[in-house]
């Protein structure tokens, strides 16, 4: 079986500064990585996906781990807790105080899955970078080298 070996990753203890430790390593792994274009959108998922790890995942006296994986076009953000159970999309009442972090985790990131452990769960998804994103569809004539980009849409990125 192949898994995937986050590049860089960290083990965070539960306690109240865990989700502001999280945005703080994401952040600096970015911008080791030069990826400042993700660094805002990455700091709202791990912050959603590291609260709900704090608060439903990770057992008192326990770690989350929080990862970063770079490929050619993509970052993958994982959080893996020790916690039974398995997160999902809610849609709350409007009046709702909470219930709407993996809604938006789910809008920001092209991919976003939930992989079962035998003990815990891995919550992962995948930005493209920049690089992807940007890609110049018009040749160096400034005429049209190809067919029309494509929007943006999300790919199958499943290991």
């Amino acid at each position: 079986m192949n898994h995937r070996v986050p590049v860089a990753a960290t083990t965070i203890p539960r306690r109240r500064t865990s989700v502001g430790a999280s945005r703080d390593f994401v952040t600096g792994v970015l911008i080791e990585w030069e990826l400042h274009t993700l660094v805002e959108d990455i700091k709202v998922c791990v912050s959603e996906l590291a609260t709900n790890a704090l608060l439903h995942g990770a057992p008192p006296g326990h770690e989350f781990c929080v990862g970063l994986h770079r490929g050619e076009e993509l970052v993958r953000l994982e959080v893996r807790d020790s916690g039974p159970g398995r997160p999902a999309v809610q849609y709350p009442d409007d009046d709702a105080g909470s219930g709407r972090g993996l809604h938006l985790v789910s809008e920001l990131a092209d991919d976003f899955v939930v992989d079962d452990h035998v003990v815990g769960k891995t919550v992962w998804l995948v930005l493209r970078t920049s690089a992807a994103l940007d890609r110049n569809p018009l040749g160096a004539s400034g005429s049209q080298a190809g067919p029309p980009p494509t929007p943006r849409r999300k790919p199958d990125v499943r290991p």
